[in-house]
């Protein structure tokens, strides 16, 4: 009976390790140089982090300034032929208006890309 219950422990605490690895792997922290906008939400100057739900390609990914959700927006996970060098942002601009696009990762052949991801250029953000 002892074994039993010791055994049931060890696979609780085993699935649950693996539950919190895998969210883990969604995560991501942002940095904001200059002001722009996602999902009509405004994001200043500063310290994000970026979540998403789902493994892809039709994601839900959602921006937080500390503990709390500042935008979540429909996105998409695109693969990428090369993986890029750092971390960085896409920005569309449509006159003064800068609008996130596309999020890049170090070392990864994916990108995070938000609305019409063809258009933009690379900003001087940058995710860790």
């Amino acid at each position: 009976m002892q074994i039993s219950k010791i055994s049931k422990g060890l696979l609780l605490s085993l699935l649950l390790l693996l539950a919190s690895g895998a969210f883990a792997a969604n995560k991501a922290s942002m940095r904001v140089d200059n002001p722009l906008s996602v999902a009509g939400q405004q994001l200043n100057s500063g310290d994000y982090t970026v979540t998403w739900d789902g493994n892809g390609p039709d994601i839900q990914l959602s921006i937080l300034k500390g503990k709390h959700v500042v935008a979540t927006v429909p996105a998409r996970i695109v693969s990428r032929d090369r993986a890029p060098e750092r971390d960085s942002t896409v920005v569309r601009m449509d006159g003064s208006n800068r609008t996130l696009s596309e999020i890049r990762f170090s070392g990864k052949k994916y990108a995070l890309a938000i609305g019409d991801a063809g258009a933009g250029t690379a900003s001087g953000s940058s995710v860790r």
